[in-house]
């Protein structure tokens, strides 16, 4: 049984992290402190100097855990990972979580590549980055590739090249054929060179050289040389356009700002590399009522830099941040070399600030207007959805229910779920079929309708037990109205489960057309008419769309893991260990089949009978 007052004396007073815990053992805050002892005690002290957010948290706390470390710098570390992982409901949390794509120039291989890559390591190639946009990426990866006929396979080619076949791209004169042995490591190493130059926004001068070659070849009646020089000048100056100078630095920089709106903040940043601006992108903060500007920009600073593999050498601030000290040790630490965080007040440095700032006003402006339209358009849906099923209250909470199979084979079931007329997200769940074989829709609805609607009872009822409001739980909000992709027999199939639970919630089927469009909603026996251009009818197809995508999605990832490794499980001598370092090393299955025997020899682990096993599994008459 937890002790508050016990826990409190245990607590050390030594630098960590700090764990707090509600009624479902759920985590809701995670916090660093360079003493546990005094920083942890202040929430249970007098409430008269908390937040209303902290004073919300508090009442929720009925077990913590805390995490002690060396050093500020490692709770630092710490509180980063574990926010990341478990994203409590009381930190702040940015809205955004993606990887961004880099160009990766692979100067660790002979004959090096051009490629994109969303994993930054050390591994002795170049990386350029980050940018915002894959397919400006894959932009400028073809201008380059239409101006340099470098590779683009994933041989091994050695420092003197190959004799193997060439592919398709030596044929059609894309690629200049090291796997032939038609280059030189120096000659490819030069193209190689001028790539990273063009990457590095230093083409004008490169340009200029190609220019004057062209004319030279032109003049000497050398027109395909020519041709071919022309095409490397516009790839060249498709490459320029995307990048603009923001500064004279001629360095790394990103550079933050914000705007704040009520309880959130839109953060701006801009991507600097080599003084051009790369690319832009914004970031939505949540729960930042009552903080004040440092702690915004430090909460991002944390988790942004927490999350991204990338680190500029400089860092504009528009606000001094908190802990800047250990912050620059942590950045300084993950980057291996000097990081500068700094706040400008006049300068280039400034003007740049204030051009981030201004952005991020427009931002927020217009996530602000789009949030209103749709906040009112929701409400429209759901007053419509009250009149279409004559509810006596508008409905708040939908969930949509979806099965997903393939000739009955990893059946598994979806909820997605509509909170005041917009997806909610982090409500979203994903069921695999437990006690129905066989394709079986009906049984399977039933099942996954059964589950969600047992468990919200049950922590209802130990959320009532302790005077909590149900609402706080994860499942104890039960939906206004379930609606489910079939017709009239996969919703009577419900209304069972519901009689049988003795619960009375509206059930809906959302039919299809013959072309596997949204046509309308099945209410009691009968199918419910609504007008295409309605925000009802809109909202139904958004739901019944992302119930079977979200069913689908997961059905696809459990049958890509099954056949993915039920074909290595053939292979004998091949067991998990060896099954990891092939897929690791070739991505794939098509890369292990493509594999000769020396070089899955070359593989940690690997000998060469079972290199042999592997090969002539993949090559016998009857595998291909």
């Amino acid at each position: 049984m937890f002790n508050l007052e016990e826990q409190l004396k245990k607590l050390p007073e030594k630098p960590g992290v700090y764990i707090m815990k509600n009624q479902q053992d759920e985590i809701i805050y995670v916090g660093k402190a360079i003493s546990l002892k005094n920083r942890v005690r202040q929430y249970f002290q007098s409430s008269k100097n908390h937040s209303v957010k902290v004073k919300s948290m508090v009442k929720q706390i009925v077990d913590f855990e805390y995490i002690v470390t060396d050093s500020e710098l490692e709770a630092l570390i710490l509180e980063c990972n574990l926010i990341k992982k478990h994203r409590p409901r009381y930190n702040v949390l940015l809205k955004d979580d993606k990887t961004y794509p880099y160009i990766k120039v692979t100067l660790q291989d002979p004959f090096p590549r051009v490629i994109l890559t969303r994993q930054v390591r050390k591994d002795g190639a170049k990386y350029f980055g980050p940018y915002t946009s894959s397919f400006a990426v894959k932009q400028t990866l073809e201008a380059i590739k239409r101006a340099y006929p470098i590779r683009v396979c994933n041989r091994k080619i050695g420092p003197e090249g190959m004799t193997e076949r060439p592919c398709l791209n030596y044929h059609i004169r894309q690629c200049i054929g090291p796997c032939r042995g038609d280059v030189h490591q120096g000659e490819y190493r030069e193209m190689i060179d001028e790539i990273i130059q063009i990457l590095d926004g230093k083409q004008e001068k490169l340009i200029e050289k190609l220019e004057a070659e062209m004319l030279e070849a032109a003049q000497n009646m050398e027109f395909e040389k020519a041709s071919l020089l022309r095409d490397q000048i516009r790839g060249l100056h498709q490459i320029a356009e995307k990048q603009k100078i923001v500064s004279t630095s001629l360095s790394d920089q990103d550079v933050i700002a914000f705007a704040r709106g009520i309880d959130e903040a839109c953060v701006q940043v801009f991507f600097i590399r080599g003084g051009k601006l790369i690319g832009r992108e914004h970031f939505m903060l949540n729960g930042v009522e009552e903080m004040e500007r440092g702690e915004i920009m430090t909460q991002f600073v944390k988790q942004f830099y927490g999350g991204t593999p990338f680190i500029p050498k400089e860092i504009l601030l528009q606000e001094e941040i908190d802990e800047a000290q250990i912050i620059h040790r942590w950045l300084s630490d993950k980057k291996g070399s000097k990081v500068v965080l700094r706040v400008p007040y006049k300068g280039e440095k400034k003007k740049l600030i204030d051009m981030v700032s201004k952005n991020a006003v427009i931002t927020l402006e217009q996530f602000s207007d789009k949030m209103k339209r749709e906040k009112e358009k929701g409400t429209k849906a759901l007053k419509e959805l009250q009149e279409i099923l004559q509810l006596p209250t508008m409905p708040h909470r939908i969930e949509g229910f979806d099965i997903s199979n393939i000739q009955g084979t990893d059946s598994v079931g979806s909820m997605v779920v509509i909170e005041g007329g917009k997806p909610k997200k982090s409500d979203y769940r994903r069921f695999k079929i437990k006690w129905v074989h066989g394709p079986n829709d009906y049984a399977s609805m039933q099942e996954i309708v059964q589950r969600r609607l047992t468990r919200g009872m049950k922590e209802k009822k130990e959320l009532e037990k302790e005077n909590i409001s149900p609402a706080q739980g994860k499942f104890s909000r039960l939906p206004d109205v379930i609606m489910i992709d079939g017709g009239l027999g996969h919703a009577q199939s419900v209304e069972k489960v519901l009689g049988e639970l003795g619960i009375q919630i509206p059930v809906c089927g959302m039919v299809k057309d013959d072309k596997h469009r949204t046509r309308g909603l099945i209410y009691q026996g009968e199918e419910v008419y609504i007008e295409k251009s309605s925000p009802l009818f809109q909202m139904i197809t958004r739901l019944q769309d992302e119930a079977h995508r979200f069913a689908l999605s997961y059905h696809q990832s459990l049958r890509k893991k099954t056949s993915l490794y039920s074909v290595l499980d053939e292979i004998p001598g091949v067991g998990a260990v060896r099954k990891k370092a092939l897929l690791k090393h070739y991505g794939g299955i098509n890369g292990i089949k493509k594999a000769t025997v020396e070089e899955l020899k070359s593989i940690p682990g690997m000998n060469e009978a079972t290199a042999q096993e592997v090969y002539n599994f993949f090559h016998t008459s009857h595998k291909k």
